[in-house]
């Protein structure tokens, strides 16, 4: 094969693949704040790609956490992060703050 048929190839394969690339991911946020998760409740597409923004403004560390679906995320105060959650089936995933795990909840509904 040639360089110039390879190069048309490539360019014909990255212009098909590029808008799925490029695609930006649904994007919620969670704050804990004095032992709490806010908001407490996120309904999402299911199906879809997501991304979590993780804030913590509370004065101490947070663990934001779902062991059913091998999600762990340990913030410093002021800190900020994110995790990216594949493709959820229909239903209701229980996150908690590990920290505070009676007061501090968020439930991720995908429908």
């Amino acid at each position: 094969m040639s360089l110039k048929k390879f190069i048309l190839g490539a360019a014909l394969v990255f212009s098909c693949i590029a808008p799925a690339l490029a695609e930006e991911l649904l994007t919620f946020q969670i704050t804990a704040k004095n032992g709490k998760l806010i908001p407490e409740r996120i309904v999402v597409p299911a199906g879809r790609k997501i991304k979590l923004v993780l804030k913590n403004e509370g004065p101490g560390p947070e663990e934001f956490e779902n062991l059913e679906m091998r999600v762990e995320k340990v913030l410093g105060p002021g800190a900020t992060s994110f995790v990216v959650l594949h493709n959820l089936k229909p239903g209701t995933y229980r996150f908690v703050d590990e920290f505070h795990p009676e007061t501090a909840q968020c439930l991720i509904v995908a429908k």
